[in-house]
């Protein structure tokens, strides 16, 4: 992966920084992990060194979202595609189905409690981008309200970073590492909220197989007393 950043740092001097910002969010997107704030932090900063106005800062956080949310309806799409693959191939294995999957993603997308988890997941800094869409596609949460809500947040994730790049000239490389550091967290975070989910289902299923036991029982006394 260090491959790809160096070539990115490469690019960001090879090219104008609005091409740049382009190419490197959706880069950054698809290719994970490479961390999120590298193109942003780089390019507020050459935004800086180049004497730009914030007036151009907020234009390069608009082409960033409209890249990096490119990006993500790709990966949406390739998850979509691989949970028929999967579920198909160890879903019993797992003990879910298509429709266990499907219908967590139809209860998330009822109401507006799915638009604000979807931005404000874009929006926080340390929250990983990349597994949020794999699980948007996995759980085939409404492919509409994905790429409004992901647009919306990834502009106020660029905003932030490209902000720090472009005032924070100096501490660029320490700012990055933190800010790399801290999402290590969201990537614990979204493996519990898997783990979790895996642990929902298996006790759905349980549940379900008791209750239709005892409705079995249920019904074979009822025949039994009424004979």
């Amino acid at each position: 992966m260090q491959i790809f950043i160096s070539w990115l740092e490469n690019l960001a001097n090879q090219i104008p920084v609005t091409w740049f910002v382009f190419l490197g969010a959706m880069i950054e997107e698809i290719i994970a992990p490479i961390p999120s704030p590298l193109v942003m932090t780089l390019g507020g900063s050459i935004a800086a060194s180049q004497e730009r106005t914030l007036l151009f800062v907020a234009f390069l956080a608009l082409i960033g979202a409209f890249s990096k949310t490119i990006g993500s309806a790709i990966i949406y799409v390739v998850s979509d595609k691989l949970e028929d693959v999967v579920i198909d191939k160890f879903g019993r294995f797992l003990g879910v189905s298509h429709s266990d999957t499907e219908g967590l993603g139809k209860f998330l997308s009822k109401g507006k409690g799915d638009d604000w988890a979807i931005f404000l997941m874009r929006a926080f800094p340390i929250m990983p981008t990349a597994p949020v869409s794999i699980i948007a596609g996995l759980i085939k949460t409404d492919f509409k309200t994905y790429i409004k809500n992901t647009f919306l947040g990834l502009l106020v994730r660029n905003a932030i970073y490209l902000y720090l790049g472009f005032t924070s000239l100096e501490a660029l490389e320490s700012l990055s590492e933190g800010f790399d550091s801290m999402e290590k967290i969201g990537y614990l975070i979204l493996i519990i909220f898997a783990l979790a989910f895996l642990y929902w289902i298996y006790k759905k299923k349980r549940q379900g197989s008791a209750i239709d036991m005892l409705d079995k029982m249920l019904q074979r006394f009822k025949k039994q007393v009424s004979w």
